[in-house]
């Protein structure tokens, strides 16, 4: 039987493979990163960093996986509230991601521009897409049920949901100034985004 102890060191290990792992892709790339590299930046012997992971490609889908999981189980229970409309379900989603965005932007960044860094990375091993796949089919979701109730514009749901995704992903990530995001904050640059959208048409 494994102690409590023994519980937390372990998971302490396996987050400073994580970390080390994460500045060496974002410095060099998941093809040019090595596993000495990751032992190197992590503080660890390559002994430690096998005992957790196999190959590069397993740390960097654990990374994957880290950060795409709470994005989706923190709106959960959003989205099943019943006494709400989908437009304020939807600002709350927004809210929730947000909030952890925040909390690891340096994880953040990456996860949102790894994609284009993923090669020879079986479907199987890819753990994290189900968690992606179902927050996007949420929020879009949401997206189609207030259309059909008038509550958002008449459009593509994927496409507003992009459009959506692109102007938060800069506002996160491109401005300097540290300060939290409200969910006011969300709401008015939501209504502005909508109606902009509108005054284009």
């Amino acid at each position: 039987m494994i102690s409590n102890r023994k519980k937390e060191e372990r998971e302490l290990r396996r987050e400073r493979i994580l970390q080390g792992a994460l500045a060496v892709f974002q410095n060099n790339g998941l093809e040019a990163a090595t596993m000495d590299q990751i032992a190197n930046e992590a503080g660890f012997g390559k002994a430690t960093l096998y005992y957790y992971f196999n190959s590069k490609e397993e740390v960097f889908c654990a990374i994957m996986e880290k950060g795409w999981k709470p994005l989706w189980e923190d709106i959960e229970e959003i989205i099943h509230e019943e006494d709400h409309s989908a437009h304020d379900l939807f600002i709350d989603a927004l809210s929730a991601v947000t909030k952890i965005i925040l909390k690891d932007k340096n994880l953040y960044r990456f996860l949102f521009t790894a994609p284009k860094a993923i090669v020879n990375i079986p479907e199987n091993s890819q753990v994290w897409r189900s968690y992606q796949d179902r927050l996007y089919g949420s929020l879009r979701g949401l997206l189609e049920e207030g259309m059909a109730k008038s509550e958002f514009p008449q459009t593509d749901a994927e496409l507003l949901l992009r459009a959506i995704g692109g102007l938060f992903h800069g506002i996160l990530f491109l401005g300097s100034e540290e300060k939290e995001i409200s969910r006011e904050d969300i709401e008015n640059l939501f209504n502005q985004f909508l109606t902009t959208s509108k005054e284009k048409k």
